[in-house]
């Protein structure tokens, strides 16, 4: 637990840095695209290139996660991101940044961060005991919380006083100080599965396949990460169309400000999960909280305001920590240590897809399709509208209320699934049941990489 608790310092520090630069990025893109086109395309392209090759390394990452040492994915990883904000860095100073240098930046921070998030959450299960899993996940949520808060304020206020150029020195510094908790510690070994000599390439597609056929093997499993998979589409909605919603020329403390209620919602979430330890059922709160996210959205899109949002963004990103400690917990206390790596790898890769999917629609469904419905003289001005309203801007409100619809629809039906409702109590915890895993040869066995099979 100590070496978890070094870790997990200089990861909420360079995560604050990383919080800083993304909103001050963010923030200059909208200033850049939005202000001039009206448009949000350009800035959920932004989006979408931090998390897509992120979805699309990740399986690779996992399998190459459970061969490497973990502390070593997490130093790469930071390491290359601390590169990227040098090169960002230089170019502001020059004064040379253009939107497509930021493109490509984004890009490449996000192939190298594949390796990540895999990476940290399979070495709680390699630090901390099974009993603290639900504690550790909600320390990590609360760092994420935690640099929610205070990034996007500090952020707005630096960029007003001091420019982009302070922003981004900042996050350079926090990037040093995580690769020096990381160099500092040491990871016990986990055991490794045993590999047959064959190519690389051949390995990595087999042991990205079993991930997937261990997953689809266990029914609940597969059911719980497709209902989690809606929950990241409505959360990537909510991300692009947040900021255009908000924005406003040289508004960066009021935009800062209610991200930062938000992350203090979010926080509390990961404090509560933190004290709490983890409800009795897991499946259920899981749930009952994409539910209560869905009524925040619909409320929030009938009544566009700043107070509005912001109370709706604070409850939202309260749920979250809630949903996702919940979600990881049953999958560290289900998945065989040795194969975490790969399957939260893909986990994440699936999860994400719909992310990604948000993302390429969000612009062009606002752009082409909402806003000019919800016009004075669009085609829903006299029966939405009059709800609503009418303008610039109320295209996303509506896609908020369809987003709270989708959230409430997607809960009634999972609580109606006997398979995901057993989920905890058909699956046995590692090490408390009356079973075992057994490896055997992919390529004579395509259906899964292990067998399920009862002790004597």
């Amino acid at each position: 637990m100590q070496t978890f608790l070094i870790i997990w310092i200089g990861q909420v520090v360079s995560l604050f840095g990383s919080k800083l630069t993304e909103f001050a990025l963010g923030f200059w893109i909208l200033e850049q695209t939005y202000q001039e086109t009206g448009t949000i395309s350009q800035f959920a392209l932004t989006i979408l290139l931090i998390y897509l090759p992120k979805v699309i390394i990740s399986p690779v990452a996992g399998v190459l996660i459970d061969r490497w040492n973990r502390r070593y994915a997490m130093i790469l990883s930071d390491s290359v991101s601390g590169i990227i904000t040098l090169v960002v860095m230089l170019l502001v100073f020059t004064g040379k940044l253009q939107v497509w240098h930021i493109y490509v930046a984004v890009t490449i921070n996000s192939a190298f961060g594949a390796f990540q998030l895999p990476a940290y959450l399979a070495a709680i299960a390699q630090l901390v005991p099974k009993e603290n899993f639900s504690r550790a996940n909600g320390m990590v949520q609360a760092s994420s919380g935690a640099a929610k808060i205070a990034a996007p304020f500090v952020a707005g206020l630096l960029m007003k006083m001091f420019g982009i150029e302070a922003v981004l020195f900042i996050d350079l510094t926090t990037f040093v100080v995580a690769l020096i908790t990381l160099l500092g510690v040491r990871f016990p070994n986990h055991k490794r599965a045993s590999h047959r000599k064959t190519k690389i390439i051949e390995q990595i597609v087999n042991e990205t396949l079993s991930a997937w056929n261990y997953i689809v093997a266990r029914t609940s499993l597969l059911k719980l990460l497709s209902f989690i998979a809606i929950s990241y589409f409505t959360t990537g909605m909510l991300e692009v169309v947040l900021w255009p919603l908000l924005y406003k020329p040289d508004s960066t403390t009021e935009l800062g400000s209610v991200l930062s209620i938000g992350g203090f919602g979010m926080l509390l979430g990961s404090i509560l999960m933190t004290v709490w330890n983890g409800p009795k059922y897991l499946v259920k709160t899981i749930i009952i909280f994409v539910g209560i996210q869905g009524i925040i959205i619909l409320l929030s899109g009938l009544k566009i305001s700043i107070i509005v949002v912001g109370i709706g963004v604070f409850c939202y990103l309260f749920s979250l920590p809630i949903i996702v400690s919940c979600n990881q917990t049953i999958w560290q206390r289900k998945i065989p240590p040795r194969l975490q790596g790969r399957i939260f790898a893909l986990q994440q890769t699936i999860e994400r897809s719909l992310a990604i999917c948000a993302y390429l629609l969000a612009g062009p469904l606002v752009d082409r399709v909402l806003n000019p419905l919800m016009n004075e003289n669009g085609f829903l001005a006299h029966s939405i509208g009059k709800i609503i309203g009418t303008g610039l801007g109320q295209g996303i409100a509506l896609l908020l209320i369809l987003l709270g619809l989708v959230n409430l629809v997607a809960a009634a039906i999972a609580w109606r699934q006997p398979r995901l409702q057993k989920l905890e109590k058909e699956l046995p915890d590692l090490g408390k049941s009356n079973f075992k895993f057994e490896q055997f040869d992919l390529t004579e066995h395509h259906n899964s990489e292990y067998h399920l099979h009862k002790s004597n």
